[in-house]
């Protein structure tokens, strides 16, 4: 009777002890047959290796389009002539729209109860000189104070713009650490006058270094106040970008539809025609690019997918072929007390054992070349911790389900014809 609660300990240290058998004799049989091994795995680590490559890449950029792509500023959004234009047809369509004027700032400034803080920005394109020192294609930032504060800009050096800066259109500007590298290498620029295009303005500051995104610089800039740009800059049908803060998170998309109902009043639009400005939100850059990106996993999903079932089947018809070749060895097996399970679970181990070193070589692989590109390229990867997990399962599993026939034709050979056939 104090035997019976022992039992079932026994028949698991049994099986266990069985298992631990089985996975040495295939790993053995996988060793002596180093090339034939290396080839049944190709098709796996291929998969393996497009999978976990792909989900790295798509991670990389999702995090980084979220931070620095999408990231219009805390709790911010835009508004503008064009908004989100993805066929050549809208795009054609916004650019007939009537411009964003200062009124319309001015509007949202006195209108809405939402925001925290509303911006003015408008840019252009130009040349800056310090002397016979030149940065080219600047992007030249006429903006009104609280942008950079929407905008997360600080001054590394000096002060940024004022109110005071813009009521009076003081000729003065901020500069981005790029030109002020190119332009006063070594010497300090506040205070210092530079020419922007045919103006000129004062150095009041440098704005600390935002670096790059996908390789394009951020610090590549002359910011001055508003005021100051339109008299200088402003040309025929400019249109004036305006960034509006909420006052939480929560509620961003009620202060996009109370400037939004600001605008249509001011610009006549009529109940049922569309608006004639567009509204860019965090979450509609977002959604384009899970879009996007979406399309692209698709495709490589449907790459994997191939890869694996012709990976599967060549483990399938290797371990056929195993199964041929050892007939003997299964034979000797069954007739020292082997039962089928025992096979069975021999077969399967060694088929997934394959599978499951295609796809740790494969992920080895994709880990390498993920290092590699993040390297050498400004291409932001990250290779996330489930995407490695899901290729060894998936690789694993493909072993297990090919290797269920061969296994199971194994076990069902005769012990006394097994013994009989020649190797």
């Amino acid at each position: 009777m104090k035997d019976k609660p022992l039992q079932p300990l026994t028949e698991i240290r049994q099986t266990l002890v069985a298992l631990k058998e089985t996975f040495w004799i295939a790993l053995d049989t996988l060793r002596s047959h180093k090339l034939r091994t290396f080839l049944t795995l190709l098709g796996v680590m291929l998969a393996v290796t497009t999978l976990v490559a792909v989900m790295s890449v798509l991670n990389g950029l999702n995090l980084y389009v979220a931070d620095k792509v999408a990231n219009l500023g805390s709790n911010a959004f835009v508004i503008d002539r064009i908004g989100i234009a993805t066929n050549l047809d809208q795009w054609n369509k916004a650019r007939k729209r009537p411009p964003l004027q200062m009124d319309d700032l001015q509007a949202l400034r006195d209108g809405m109860k939402l925001a925290d803080r509303i911006a003015g920005m408008q840019q252009a394109t130009a040349d800056v000189r310090y002397g016979n020192t030149l940065s080219a294609d600047v992007t030249i930032i006429g903006a009104t104070p609280e942008y950079a504060e929407i905008r997360d800009i600080d001054a590394a050096n000096g002060r940024l713009l004022t109110l005071t800066d813009e009521e009076h259109r003081a000729g003065v500007c901020v500069i981005g650490a790029d030109v002020a590298t190119k332009l006063f290498a070594g010497i300090d620029p506040v205070g210092k006058e530079i020419r922007a295009g045919q103006g000129q303005c004062e150095i009041v500051g440098v704005a600390a270094p935002k670096g790059t995104v996908l390789g394009q610089p951020r610090d590549n800039f002359v910011m001055m106040p508003l005021g100051t740009y339109r008299k200088e800059w402003l040309v025929a049908q400019d249109t004036v970008t305006i960034f509006v803060e909420a006052r939480s998170r929560q509620s961003m998309s009620s202060a996009a539809d109370e400037a939004r109902v600001i605008l249509r009043s001011r610009r006549h639009v009529r109940y049922q025609d569309d608006d004639n400005f567009g509204i860019v939100e965090p979450s509609s850059l977002l959604g384009i690019w899970d879009s996007l990106t979406a399309s692209i996993f698709g495709v490589a999903v449907w790459v994997t997918s191939v890869f694996l079932v012709v990976g599967g089947i060549v483990i399938m018809n290797i371990m056929l072929a195993s199964v041929t070749e050892r007939t003997r060895e299964i034979g000797l097996r069954k007739s020292l007390g082997a039962r089928r399970r025992d096979i069975v679970m021999q077969f399967l181990v060694e088929s997934s054992l394959l599978a499951a070193a295609g796809g740790l070589v494969g992920v080895g692989i994709a880990l390498g070349i993920a290092g590699l590109v993040r390297a050498t390229t400004p291409l932001p990867i990250s290779t996330p911790a489930f995407a490695v997990i899901i290729a060894l399962l998936l690789s694993t599993g493909v072993g297990l389900f090919f290797g269920i026939y061969p296994a199971i034709r194994a076990s069902r050979l005769d012990p006394i014809e097994a013994l009989r056939a020649e190797t």
